[in-house]
């Protein structure tokens, strides 16, 4: 029994015992030291994924080998792969930036599967793929492998697939299901109520917006005069395109990492203006995060010595991203141009005594930018208004972090402080929250898969879960997963599910992402692209469809045109820094809607309202 995390043997111990078996006999595999004999007569073994990749060592032989040595290479008996989709990228393919290797967890589950010819093989997962290339792990299912089967090689299999899209991803899936080889059981959502909440920025809110979305134009247009001043651009264009578009690449994560992070916490009152109203009620609130913003925490924290942290002033909120992104990624070393053998004029980094040599101009203009940012308001993360405004006594914290900044005391003498968190502390969590001693629970990416917060008919705390989607990220299956933690069999009753946006028209950029991928996911494990997310998302906030490509180019004509009211082409170019002509006129090459939904992110609210109207308009 192979599965993604080594807690969930509890998990797999009281199902095993629920049937009425001796809960023991689920063995980990972490008893028997790598090299030994695995001395088990009968029983179920457990590992990880993250176990079974391990090689071998000197005289110690892999795990995969361990295993198979145990089992004897005619064993007939049953290999179940848990949460598969650990095993997705086992043939490697082609990323957006070139070819992607294939990650050594799956390689080695394909090593098992082959070693073990007649074994028989079960794959488990609740998401089991995104895109047809994240099947390369499921070998069994005899999609390809010679003459006897529909592909020759899997390359054949994903490039069909693919050419067929969604359509053919159903036909396969409904294939698979009348073969008798796939079953698609899902939870049922029956029962499950679902409710909208949205948060209408205050003045206050969409004043802070603005001046951010200000800061960052203010950015980027001192970018391309740093890079000008730096010669990395020049007159004729492009002088190096590598520090280009590394510069480039770094600007557009960290605006939409930034406005991600600055939404999800002006979103935070309302969150908690609800969860009081739960509390009265007498339910229990169950917040859904991506990020816990340990990264910037951690790095604040390294600069103050650990004797003052009982008692910190510290800004850790979203504005620090900008702020370590202004220091360490924004281009300020200086190019010197050059013609090359070819007469072609490029430019290449300069170097005094082995020491690069920074040009002072953008040196001035980034320190005049970080001058600036300290004058904006900070917004603090959404993970920490909830623990400071409930306290650790009230919230159960399910996430990755090892360290948290919580206040101790009460009325003019409280203080924040740092407290460290020991590595069980989630399992302690988990049970103070079922167990009803606390009835606020967060959990993040860490704390998603395979747990379970649901209104359990064992568990003390069988109260009406409100489940908060405070952050759905980018990853699709994580999101689903996530909502899974609550809805669960053998439960009191079923969750409401609340997801929470802002009233901000940029922030469809990320609900889109997640409702295009749940079309795929639908459709690869149900044989229909509407169910992958149980009807949580409309097919509408899918802003990545063939509709919405062709109402984007229409979009851009009308601005060219200065048919949109409030937008001219040079308000539109200056703004996101996207050009939509050239010397011949519109552009053949014009922007894709991803590009425009993240520029999208980082403009006034008033000019994000005018563009997305008026694209809204063309999409229906």
């Amino acid at each position: 029994w192979i599965s993604k995390s080594d807690k969930l043997i509890e998990d797999a111990q009281r199902d095993w015992s629920a049937l009425g078996m001796e809960r023991l006999l689920v063995t980990p595999l972490s008893r028997f030291p790598q090299g030994k004999p695995i001395t088990l007569s009968e029983g179920i073994l457990f590992t990880t994924y993250a176990t079974l990749r391990s090689d071998d060592r000197g005289e110690k032989v892999s795990r995969v080998k361990q295993i198979v040595e145990w089992l004897g290479s005619d064993f007939d008996g049953a290999i179940i792969f848990d949460e598969s989709h650990s095993m997705q990228n086992a043939g490697g393919g082609k990323g957006e930036r070139g070819d992607v290797a294939a990650s050594q967890q799956g390689r080695a589950g394909l090593r098992l599967q082959h070693a073990l010819p007649d074994a028989r093989v079960v794959y488990v997962s609740a998401t089991g793929a995104t895109t047809v290339h994240n099947l390369a792990y499921a070998q069994r299912l005899g999609l390809w492998g010679g003459e006897d089967f529909p592909f020759q090689t899997r390359a054949e299999f994903v490039e069909a697939i693919e050419a067929g899209g969604v359509a053919a991803m159903e036909v396969l899936a409904r294939d698979l299901r009348s073969l008798g080889l796939y079953t698609a059981r899902s939870l049922s959502y029956d029962g499950v109520e679902y409710e909208l909440i949205e948060h209408q920025l205050t003045d206050e809110q969409r004043h802070i917006y603005d001046s951010y979305a200000a800061a960052f134009a203010v950015i980027h247009g001192n970018l391309d005069a740093a890079m000008e001043a730096a010669n990395i651009t020049g007159s004729e264009g492009t002088l190096n395109r590598q520090a280009k578009s590394a510069a480039r690449s770094a600007f557009e994560s960290t605006k939409q990492r930034f406005f991600g992070h600055l939404l999800t916490s002006m979103k935070t009152p309302t969150l908690i203006r609800s969860i009081d109203a739960d509390l009265e009620a007498g339910h229990a609130a169950v917040i859904q995060i991506v990020s816990t913003g340990e990264a910037l925490m951690e790095r604040r924290l390294s600069e103050i010595p650990t004797e003052e942290w009982n008692d910190i002033s510290l800004d850790v909120t979203p504005r620090e991203y900008v702020g370590s992104y202004l220091q360490h990624s924004f281009p300020v070393q200086l190019y010197e141009p050059f013609s090359d053998g070819e007469g072609n004029l490029s430019s290449r980094p300069v170097f005094r005594d082995g020491q690069p040599v920074e040009c002072r101009e953008a040196v001035a203009r980034r320190d005049e930018m970080l001058e600036q940012l300290g004058s904006l308001p900070p917004v603090p993360g959404a993970l920490d208004q909830i623990v400071q405004r409930f306290g650790t006594d009230m919230v159960a914290e399910v996430t990755g972090r090892s360290r948290r900044i919580v206040r101790k005391g009460d009325g003019a003498s409280a203080r924040l402080a740092v407290e460290n968190r020991a590595p069980s502390a989630n399992l302690a969590e988990t049970s103070a929250f079922m167990d009803d001693q606390k009835r606020i629970l967060v959990f993040s990416d860490a704390g998603g898969t395979g747990r379970s917060y649901h209104a359990e008919l064992s568990a003390r705390n069988q109260r009406l879960r409100v489940h908060y989607l405070l952050e759905p990220g980018w990853k699709a299956d994580a999101a689903i997963q996530g909502l899974g933690r609550t809805n669960r069999t053998n439960q009191a009753q079923p969750p409401l599910f609340r997801p929470i946006a802002t009233d901000v028209k940029a922030e469809k950029r990320f609900l889109s992402t997640i409702a295009r991928r749940l079309d795929t996911l639908g459709a690869i494990t149900r044989g229909q692209r509407q169910t992958g997310g149980q009807g949580l998302f409309r097919p509408e906030d899918n802003l990545e469809s063939a509709y919405a490509r062709d109402a984007l180019r229409q979009l851009y004509l009308l601005i060219v045109r200065g048919k949109v009211e409030g937008c001219s082409l040079e308000r539109f170019e200056s703004a996101t820094g996207l050009k939509l002509m050239d010397a011949n006129g519109i552009k053949d090459d014009l922007p894709p809607i991803t590009t425009f939904l993240n520029r999208l992110l980082a403009l006034t609210i008033e000019l994000q309202g005018i563009l997305f109207s008026a694209f809204e308009q063309l999409l229906q």
